[in-house]
């Protein structure tokens, strides 16, 4: 009598879910599990490249990869849905279209959501970097609002176009470099006088990029006010209205309008996991050593969806990609050491090699192995960072296809420009 596969649900295909699925392909032969992965969408996106799709400097399909193309199917089903619940007294995961699915293992790797802290307004009219339809949306709203102010430039020639960039962490300062490199190209493409065009970023503590040494943090600030950015920092962003933003700075208010908010000050993991089952603050579950949930001996958090404890700081580590590859690699040995019987479990120790943030298409900043990088070398460590990834999820036919590589090894063009 054949004896019943036990079943590994993975549910997220962002770094930690794809990752995690295609070490367990490798590690598991095919009858020892069956392998389940739930994606609300047919492809996985490279998170760490939102800011560029948003500010419209590459094409969606260079940071789209189709899970079918990652993933072998003869050993890993694949299944597009959204996920609404999950029951752990039943096991199941219940789902948007499809019917209940029953697991002996669940992995928990639903990504992230924007978090607006309570701000009156934030939800509602002002822009978030979190998937690639926000990206698409924003690039969009971008553009339009070039074509309105082009169409209406000559009402008043004191009226600027303003763009808000709410937070100066990796998203926010990237973002805000992405979009003052396009803007000369929009400019153009619509007779605006560049000066009329303004991006201001607001961030409520004294310096940007927090976790960088203060040099590295003020020589990412002077590249890009030399791009034309402006900043508000020790400034917090009271409110967001239909017509623009209200800044509350040590002066007192500051209101900017017209304006266009593109919120990039924080984020949580997905509300999914928001129940009384997993305990989760602020969507995140504070994970147990061995990257489980607490008192869920069959159930792994990664990524967004965890809270990992830093030793050195008492505070949980940022949610990087990194991060989330590295879990991936532990969770999976993990979920295969319990399919075979084994208790042994390894404990989740991150070796956090350092960080890199672009400053658009020509220069970058960054801290790798404690040594600080600044121009060309940050770049071309980005770049073999971006390199190193594509190569986990495949092979070369994913770097070279669709000209991939190319996007991570030279300066990227503007979408739409001549």
């Amino acid at each position: 009598m054949e004896t019943k596969k036990p079943r590994i649900v993975i549910l997220g295909a962002g770094y930690a879910g794809i990752l995690t699925a295609r070490r367990l392909q490798k590690l598991l032969r095919h009858d020892e599990a069956e392998i389940v992965l739930v994606n609300k969408h047919s492809y996985h996106y490279l998170t760490t490249w939102l800011h560029k799709a948003a500010a419209g400097t590459v094409e969606d399909e260079r940071i789209t990869i189709a899970i079918k193309d990652v993933i072998d199917s003869r050993r890993i089903r694949f299944i597009k849905d959204t996920v609404t619940e999950v029951e752990t007294t039943t096991q199941r995961v219940m789902l948007c279209h499809g019917e209940p699915l029953a697991y002996d293992y669940l992995v928990l790797a639903l990504g992230f959501e924007r978090a607006d802290f309570g701000i009156p307004g934030i939800k509602e009219h002002a822009l978030a970097i979190c998937s690639m339809n926000s990206a698409r949306q924003i690039r969009l709203t971008v553009e339009a609002r070039f074509a309105e102010f082009a169409k209406q430039k000559g009402r008043d020639g004191q009226e600027k176009l303003t763009f808000v960039v709410g937070g100066a962490g990796f998203t926010g300062i990237e973002f805000a470099a992405e979009l003052a490199e396009r803007i000369p190209a929009l400019c153009r493409q619509h007779g605006i006088d560049r000066q009329r065009v303004q991006v201001i970023n607001v961030e409520g503590a004294p310096a940007l990029l927090g976790g960088f040494a203060p040099a590295l943090a003020e020589y990412a600030k002077a590249s890009l006010e030399n791009m034309g950015v402006q900043f508000r920092l020790s400034t917090r962003i009271q409110s967001v209205d239909r017509d623009g933003v209200t800044l509350l700075t040590e002066a007192g208010e500051e209101r900017i309008t017209p304006a266009t908010v593109i919120w990039t000050g924080g984020v949580q993991g997905n509300r999914v996991v928001c129940n009384e089952d997993f305990a989760a603050v602020r969507g995140r579950i504070a994970a147990e050593k061995d990257l489980r949930a607490p008192g869920h001996d069959n159930v792994f958090v990664l990524g967004d969806c965890s809270a990992v404890i830093d030793k050195r700081t008492g505070r949980p580590f940022p949610p990087t990609a990194q991060l989330a590859i590295l879990q991936s690699a532990v969770c999976a040995e993990n979920l295969a050491t319990l399919v075979r019987g084994g208790s042994d479990l390894k404990e989740f120790v991150p070796f956090i090699k350092g960080a890199v943030a672009s400053l658009g298409s020509h220069d970058a900043v960054g801290e790798v192995f404690g040594i600080e990088l600044r121009g060309r070398l940050a770049m071309m460590m980005k770049a073999i960072i971006d390199i190193r990834y594509m190569a986990m999820l495949g092979n070369l036919r994913l770097l070279l296809g669709k000209g991939k590589l190319a996007a991570y090894v030279a300066p990227e063009g503007v979408v739409g420009s001549k």
